[in-house]
């Protein structure tokens, strides 16, 4: 019983996967719906590169939970009825579309309006690698996973980390975006939306019992540490909406810190969502 930091591979991957999917809709929306001229499309897209440094790093910390590089190819075998094979193809082609665009648009040899269409095939592609990453965990005999919670708090994630990515490295190359506020009420909306899952969730816990565990004893701490994760997100958010408050934009240094405090909240959810793996055993109430 714990917070399940004896996965931190995963950890790591989710949560940098769905703050990658929701960076490159933020600046994919950037690139197609603002007028920006060669030199600001130039710095976007130089930018765009840590996208798939996180990305890279996440992918690289799966292959560490399954152990070595060849366990990530035979898992591969079963491709359709297996939600995890699909979730590494799904993750896969995103990545390499997603990384092909950047490198085409880097050396200027992607054309405009295949461009558009390619950028918005890899916007699509995440969303698509979300979804399915969420499917790994619908098992039928883990029931404190199977349910709308998991689903729900992976793209909460996207939500709260991925549009603060895409408009701290935005700001770093130097483009200002209008739509700016809205995206960061995005992010507060879906931690209000967290805060209540949270709640929800804690008390579904309480009725689900075996014949030899009940869910509500696997992290005792749930609700401390749950408070603990939505007061870091929220602590991040402040980051950047205080400056905005009076008038100012926040400096880059606010937005970094405020980046790795939400992602920081969103480790520690994770870790507690891993910490709550149960299996049926003998028999399931609830």
């Amino acid at each position: 019983m714990g917070t399940g930091w004896i996965e931190w591979p995963l950890i790591l991957f989710t949560v940098l996967g769905q703050c990658v999917v929701g960076g490159i809709i933020v600046m994919g929306l950037a690139q197609l719906g603002s007028n920006l001229n060669d030199r600001q499309s130039q710095g976007l897209h130089r930018w765009m590169f840590f996208l798939w440094l996180f990305m890279g790093l996440a992918f690289l910390a799966s292959v560490m939970h399954l152990g070595s590089p060849l366990r990530a190819l035979n898992s591969l075998n079963r491709v359709g009825p297996s939600a995890l094979s699909n979730e590494i193809v799904s993750g896969s082609l995103f990545f390499a579309v997603g990384g092909i665009y950047w490198l085409l648009a880097v050396v200027g040899k992607m054309p405009r309006v295949l461009g558009r269409l390619w950028l918005l095939l890899t916007m699509a592609l995440g969303l698509v690698f979300v979804y399915i990453m969420t499917r790994v965990y619908q098992i039928d005999t883990v029931p404190t996973w199977n349910n709308g919670y998991t689903t729900l708090n992976f793209f909460l994630t996207m939500f709260i980390g991925g549009p603060l990515l895409g408009l701290l490295l935005l700001r770093a190359a130097g483009i200002e975006i209008r739509g700016s506020r809205p995206l960061l009420f995005i992010s507060v909306a879906a931690l209000v939306v967290s805060m209540a899952s949270a709640v929800m969730q804690a008390a579904s816990l309480a009725t689900i019992v075996s014949s030899v565990q009940q869910a509500s004893a696997l992290v005792p701490q749930f609700g401390l540490l749950m408070a603990l994760r939505l007061l870091l997100v929220a602590l991040g958010l402040v980051c950047w909406i205080w400056p905005m408050c009076r008038r100012a934009n926040a400096s880059m240094a606010a937005m970094s810190l405020g980046l790795v405090l939400v992602v920081a909240g969103e480790l520690l959810g994770r870790g507690v969502f891993y910490g709550l793996h149960m299996t049926v055993g003998m028999a399931v109430a609830g």
